[in-house]
């Protein structure tokens, strides 16, 4: 599942924007939501350090998994701004299919690369919806790093957002 989710994003992408049937107020609900998807995904990504070092700082203080709740966001956005509430079921059905299995899988990943310290952050901080304390164990030292941000290369996530938010706006003043 780990490696058909980026591709699966796509076709579901093509899909929705096919589907879509956006108006100006569920583009502008959607993009609200998008932007908090996006911009959760950006500070994460300058938090992580993978398989080299226990993210427990920034957002993984309060969620195991921020990239992928950013990732949610991302795609509620981008289904509230379709305008096509069927598209929402198929949305949770494949986001529930691919990404819950694949943060199991990384949990399990991580509890053998990490160990204990692993197990005391797991056994603290959710595994997907954030709790506002923050882990007590997180290394408070650690800030967030534009490098790790264009290493993993995130700004990709917001160019594919402005690609798709600009089908969407143009589908919804030209083919009504």
């Amino acid at each position: 599942m780990q490696r058909w989710r980026v591709p699966l994003g796509f076709v579901c992408a093509a899909l929705f924007i096919l589907l879509a049937k956006p108006t100006p107020v569920t583009l502008a609900a959607g993009a609200v939501v998008s932007f908090f998807g996006l911009a959760l995904r950006a500070w994460s990504a300058g938090h992580i350090r993978k398989n080299d070092a226990l993210a427990t700082a920034g957002p993984y203080a309060h969620t195991r998994n921020p990239l992928y709740l950013g990732s949610f966001l991302l795609g509620l956005g981008f289904t509230i701004a379709s305008a096509r509430w069927p598209l929402a079921l198929l949305f949770v059905a494949l986001f529930l299919g691919i990404y819950f299995p694949v943060m199991r899988v990384e949990a399990k990943t991580l509890a053998g690369l990490f160990g204990k310290d692993y197990e005391r952050y797991a056994a603290d901080v959710p595994l997907f919806l954030p709790r506002l304390r923050p882990y007590s164990g997180r290394n408070a030292a650690s800030r967030f790093d534009a490098g790790l941000y264009m290493r993993y290369r995130e700004y990709q996530a917001g160019l594919g957002l402005l690609i798709a938010w600009g089908m969407l706006v143009f589908k919804s003043y030209y083919f009504k």
